[in-house]
């Protein structure tokens, strides 16, 4: 048994893949980065308070100053933008943190343990799959009442499920390889065996899949804000501001469509750069 290497760091297939995609998938994570960058800085750059009157009612872009105009009570639309785009980016992100937290664990365990440990678990996380996510999210926030906070823990709520039921199955996949097996026979106990042999081998499939979720949540948490369930006015986010805008639609389009389209680059750019980390980790694995 000495001869036989348990690091399941070195061992295990999906890890080398992980290590070999790096590389490649280094212009997603630049990407999320940079996005990450300025919903934390973009803020500081903006010329104004975002709740501030500090111009006429319905400037045009680049008109009076207002580079992206201005709304119909003549607060700076660039500026609002700026702070709404870190509300959504930054929600999105704890969203993905405690999902992935929450449901690692459960379906860490869960494939860890098997038997009836696995059977509750999953029938758990099976009754929070078998409901809508947005309109069990809504119905949440509704009971809990308006606000970031709530809608936060709301989304968290129904979205831990998905990564449960993603980082279980690659755990059941993984208990079989011959890495583990020699550490069961080398005399490891289960903690051991789930933390140090297999969940090295669950994270690079975890952190693709909760990737690739961000732009999703973006549009939950939008979506969200846009009925009304966000934060109250005047606080400053992008589906809000859409949603108190749009009767100004026709006359004054840009009111109401650049938080829309705010919302649709910060969606697309966490879809892309998912697809990218995914992508690299398919490459890797057919090279």
């Amino acid at each position: 048994m000495a001869s036989i290497d348990l690091g399941p760091a070195r061992a295990t297939d999906l890890t080398r893949r992980w290590r070999a995609a790096l590389p490649r998938a280094n212009a997603g994570f630049l990407v999320l980065g940079g996005v990450t960058l300025v919903a934390l800085v973009g803020p500081l750059l903006a010329p104004h308070d975002p709740a501030d009157l500090v111009g006429t009612s319905f400037a045009r872009p680049g008109e009076d100053g207002f580079l992206l105009g201005s709304d119909a009570l003549g607060r700076d639309l660039l500026s609002r933008t700026l702070h709404g785009l870190r509300t959504s980016w930054l929600a999105a992100l704890a969203v993905v943190a405690i999902g992935l937290l929450v449901g690692g664990l459960v379906g860490l365990v869960a494939g860890a343990r098997g038997g009836w440990v696995d059977s509750v678990l999953m029938r758990v996380t099976d009754a929070f799959l078998a409901l809508p996510a947005p309109v069990l999210a809504i119905a949440i926030v509704a009971a809990l009442g308006p606000g970031l906070r709530n809608s936060l823990l709301a989304v968290s709520l129904v979205w831990w499920p998905f990564y449960a039921r993603v980082v279980r199955g690659e755990v059941r996949a993984l208990a079989g390889r011959p890495h583990v097996e020699a550490a069961r026979m080398a005399g490891a106990g289960p903690v051991r065996i789930a933390l140090v042999h297999l969940l090295p081998g669950v994270i690079p499939t975890a952190v693709i899949t909760a990737t690739m979720d961000l732009g999703t949540l973006v549009l939950t948490l939008a979506g969200l804000s846009f009925l009304g369930l966000g934060q109250p006015a005047p606080a400053a986010e992008l589906g809000a501001d859409s949603a108190r805008n749009m009767p100004f639609l026709l006359q004054y389009w840009w009111v109401p469509v650049i938080p829309g389209l705010a919302v649709m680059l910060l969606a697309l750019v966490g879809t892309l750069a998912g697809g990218s980390l995914a992508t690299s980790l398919d490459r890797s694995r057919r090279d």
